[in-house]
This record gives C-alpha cells, sequence and structure tokens, in this order.
C-alpha cells in the first residue's frame, strides 16, 4: 500500500511514490501537465493514499484533484500548524507559513537533530531558522535566480535576458547579472547561519533542496547537505505522524 506524495511549487509539481521503505518512483512535471499524470500514477503499484503541499492557488489544487479522483483517491493536503511531527512554528500567525516550507522544516527535524538551515531553492528561495529545540524561528523569502534575471530585464532599460556564467569579479554585463544573483543568495545563507549561530553558539547544519540547488551547490558553505525532494520527505513524515 504506497503512499503519493506531491509538492505543487509555483513552477512546477515534484511528486514520488514510497512503498513503506524506499521511494519507488520520482518526478516532476510542469502545471500545465498535470492531467497527464493519472495514467503514469495508474501504473504505479498500490498506490492508495495521497498527501500533497499546494502553493501554487486554487485553481492547480482543483486540476489535481480532479486528476487523482481518475485514480479513486483523494489528497489530504497540509496546511502549516502551531506544532507538528517535532516542530514549533514561531510564525505569528502559523497558518500564513507555505504548506511547502513547513513540510521542508518537518523533514529537516527528521534527518537533523542539531540547529539548522533549511534552504529551499526554486522559483524564490526561502532559508528558514529551526532551532536545537526544534523551533521554526523565522526565516528569509528572496528571488530565485531566474527571478532576479527576469526583474533586472524587466525594469532596466538596457540589462538584457542573455544568459550569463559565475565569475568572481564579472568582466560582462550578462556575467555581473548571474554572479550578482547567485552571491545574492550565497550571502544570505552565510549571514542567516552566522545569526543563527551567534543565538546559541550551536552547530549549525544547512540542508538544501530545490530545482536550482545544482546551480547554487558550489557557491554555499562547504559542509551544505542537498537532499532531493526535501518537502516530499516531510509529507512522508506528517503522513507517518
Amino acid at each position: 500500500m504506497a503512499l503519493l506524495a506531491i509538492d505543487v511549487g509555483n513552477s512546477r509539481l515534484k511528486w514520488g511514490v514510497h512503498d513503506g521503505s524506499t521511494w519507488i518512483a520520482t518526478a516532476a512535471a510542469d502545471h500545465a501537465e498535470s492531467a497527464s499524470l493519472a495514467d503514469i500514477w495508474a501504473q504505479l503499484p498500490a498506490v492508495t493514499r495521497a498527501i500533497g503541499s499546494n502553493v501554487a492557488g486554487h485553481a492547480v489544487r482543483v486540476s489535481v484533484d480532479a486528476t487523482l479522483a481518475k485514480l479513486g483517491l483523494a489528497a489530504r493536503w497540509i496546511e502549516s500548524q502551531s506544532a507538528q511531527c517535532g516542530v514549533r512554528n514561531l510564525y505569528r500567525d502559523p497558518s500564513q507559513l507555505g504548506s511547502d516550507r513547513w513540510a521542508a522544516l518537518i523533514a529537516a527535524r527528521s534527518l537533523c537533530p542539531e540547529a539548522c538551515l533549511v534552504v529551499n531553492a526554486g522559483t524564490a528561495v526561502t532559508i528558514d531558522a529551526l532551532s536545537a529545540q526544534g523551533e521554526f524561528l523565522g526565516g528569509l523569502i528572496v528571488p530565485g535566480l531566474d527571478l532576479m534575471r527576469e526583474a533586472l530585464a524587466r525594469d532596466t532599460s538596457q540589462l538584457g535576458r542573455e544568459r550569463g556564467s559565475y565569475a568572481t569579479f564579472p568582466r560582462n554585463t550578462a556575467d555581473a547579472i548571474a554572479s550578482g544573483a547567485i552571491q545574492s543568495v550565497a550571502g544570505a545563507v552565510e549571514r542567516m547561519r552566522a545569526q543563527l549561530r551567534s543565538r546559541s553558539d550551536d552547530v549549525v547544519a544547512v540542508i538544501a533542496s530545490g530545482g536550482a540547488i545544482g546551480t547554487l551547490r558550489s557557491h554555499l558553505l562547504p559542509d551544505t547537505a542537498v537532499v532531493d525532494n526535501l518537502v516530499l520527505h516531510g509529507l512522508l513524515a506528517i503522513s507517518r505522524a
């Protein structure tokens, strides 16, 4: 009796099937392709439950629900809680925290007993602080790499959309934009880690995930642990609780 976990992000839908001991399938699709997933999911063995996180809005959720209904499934859509699975949510209004961030925090807590930063690099980049006691202290949201580049191209008259490469000292405009975006995210992670460490002198781990992490990985702190599909791991932990 397998579990289907679904992470509906701003740009893409990630999914995985867990058979109770391991992930037997994981993949991603654009939102426009969600209707075609029924055929793929129908071929997976004995999926009897579905759990999901959705930050893409009501229309996308309705589409995914319709796809699941073809398989006789109804998803349990999670929402952030004041406390769950060993994590306590210190947001002023816990329900305002994105469900993907909440699932990622729960996954990080299950993987790491220390204080840690949870970095999810997608359309936006979130950098969330989790204490050694399991308290979600708060976090940052910054534009993702593509959003930064697009904003500069859209809102300035002389900066184009040409993709550049990272350089320590960029010597053309495209590289300057690409390098600035990477340095912005990497710098935010380093500052947040220093602030969390100064709070209690705890060891602070960094756990990172998301579609842009491949580009960012070599620019983050050397001891950063990259975990694919961190939100799916959190959904699995929530389903077991």
